[in-house]
């Protein structure tokens, strides 16, 4: 494994647990290489992964100044001054036939006016700010938490398990003359690493994948012109909010993320409408408390590796590609990519057909988490800028228009096989960001209006019963996984 940072980590914490009998695995990265760092924001599937290696939650969180995570608040992107939060809660409840918010758009014909967001549970504890799990509960949350931490959390846990990490620097890569593939990686030391499988996590560089194999890169900087990004720590001023605040301003958006001890802060831009001076001012500017950190600029490019896996390479993490971090989606795609390996891994040796199945799966799995993010811009009513303006009048991906047409003609909305974001999101999405749907499914029809208002007004009851009875987030964590003061 050619690097470490968190996509490394999680790589090797997951081979090490569940092959680490029957593969020699060793690490490679070196301490004068920097992190990213700034993935701090995670959704639901990692407490799955967490299960899946035997990670304890509690222990986690106190190790990675961890805070809980019920959605993300979304402000200033359908309009200035609009606001509606992205929960990871099923609102309002199943049906065969039709969805939950067919019910909610008849409810308002009939004078039922409750916002969606009103039959959702976890939507609601975010807005109170408050939060609570137990072994029986089953609300639906993921974490914010110190990606540095994290991956040092993994680290150890590794070596724990008998992982080889070797210290240092790549200076080449050596090439088998016969196949293309990657016979050893050199060292600044002089030290050759040889391997049969090779997994690239060395960050937007590409080092292997790309420098060595060039594998070539699909840009999707057409639909998603967003390219830097500046960060900033700072001192926390106040209790943390169990949510992500996504800002959106004249050219892009700022993350707010509450960890236990500090903020992690961040403001996303397209650099042909902002300067990374203007977008360090700004961030600066709308930040709460001191900073801690001196803001960091990240350049970065849209898009995929045409292969994720090529010839005896794979490439993870960063090195992969990037849809940038709307949606905290990349620590997810590190862990599914090593889950796809585990399932795919060549233990006979690499054939085509393993390359090929892995390759597609890859590519379906992240052009449809593209299509979810690229519907945050394009689905918006600004026009105050030159930015949001390209956004709106921009051709989407087919697959994309389809769905948006889909929903504003007869509010439909679909979770395909292996598709990440559910219904739910899908529709608060499209509602928040101001799709009005023309029709919705007749079947709520056979249910009487006083049958209907019944349904709704106690969906929207019992969950504000239950929410008012949770503690506040704060006093939560303080409870449950309370970290203490840590240097980074």
């Amino acid at each position: 494994m050619a690097g470490g940072g968190t996509s490394g980590w999680i790589a090797a914490a997951a081979l090490t647990k569940q092959l680490g009998k029957v593969l020699d695995i060793v690490l490679v990265e070196s301490d004068d290489i920097g992190t990213i760092g700034v993935g701090e924001a995670t959704i639901p599937p990692m407490r799955t992964f967490h299960k899946f290696l035997g990670i304890d939650e509690q222990e986690v969180m106190r190790a990675t100044q961890a805070t809980f995570k019920l959605g993300i608040s979304f402000e200033n992107w359908g309009q200035i001054g609009d606001k509606y939060i992205h929960s990871f809660g099923i609102t309002g409840k199943d049906f065969y036939l039709g969805e939950f918010h067919d019910f909610w758009l008849h409810g308002l014909e009939k004078g039922i006016d409750a916002p969606f967001g009103d039959y959702c549970y976890e939507l609601q504890a975010a807005k109170a700010g408050k939060f609570a799990t137990s072994a029986k509960s089953k609300i639906n949350y993921a974490y914010h938490m110190d990606a540095t931490l994290y991956g040092r959390f993994l680290r150890k846990f590794s070596e724990d398990r008998g992982i080889t990490r070797i210290e240092g620097k790549i200076v080449d890569v050596l090439k088998d003359q016969t196949t293309g593939g990657i016979s050893a990686i050199t060292l600044g030391s002089g030290q050759a690493i040889e391997g049969d499988l090779f997994i690239d996590c060395t960050g937007f560089r590409g080092l292997l994948i790309e420098k060595a194999l060039h594998t070539g890169y699909e840009d999707w900087s057409h639909w998603l012109p967003c390219d830097s990004a500046v960060a900033v720590q700072t001192a926390s001023t106040g209790p943390a909010v169990p949510y992500t605040r996504s800002i959106a301003h004249s050219a892009g958006w700022q993350w707010q993320i509450p960890l236990q001890h500090r903020v992690g802060n961040g403001l996303v831009f397209c650099s042909q409408y902002m300067s990374d001076e203007e977008a360090i001012k700004q961030l600066l500017d709308n930040i709460d408390g001191p900073p801690i950190t001196k803001p960091k600029v990240i350049k970065y490019r849209t898009g995929r590796r045409r292969k994720n896996w090529n010839k005896n390479c794979i490439a993870m993490g960063l090195s992969s590609g990037f849809v940038e971090p709307l949606e905290s989606t990349s620590i997810h795609l590190f862990m599914m990519a090593t889950i796809r390996l585990m399932k795919l891994f060549p233990f006979g040796g690499i054939t085509d057909e393993v390359i090929d199945e892995y390759n597609q799966q890859a590519a379906v799995e992240l052009e449809k988490i593209r299509d979810f993010i690229i519907l945050h811009y394009h689905v918006t009513q600004r026009d105050d800028s030159p930015f949001w303006r390209y956004c709106k009048d921009m051709e989407v991906p087919k697959t994309l228009s389809h769905r948006i047409n889909l929903f504003k003609d007869g509010g439909r909305a679909f979770q395909s096989d292996g598709e990440l974001f559910r219904v739910d999101s899908w529709v608060q999405v499209m509602l928040g960001q101001g799709i009005a749907p023309k029709q919705y499914h007749h079947m709520v029809k056979t249910m009487s209006d006083q049958e209907l208002e019944k349904f709704l007004t106690g969906l929207k009851h019992s969950i504000k019963s239950a929410v008012d009875q949770l503690p506040t987030h704060q006093e939560f964590v303080k409870h449950y996984c309370q970290a203490p003061e840590i240097k980074n």
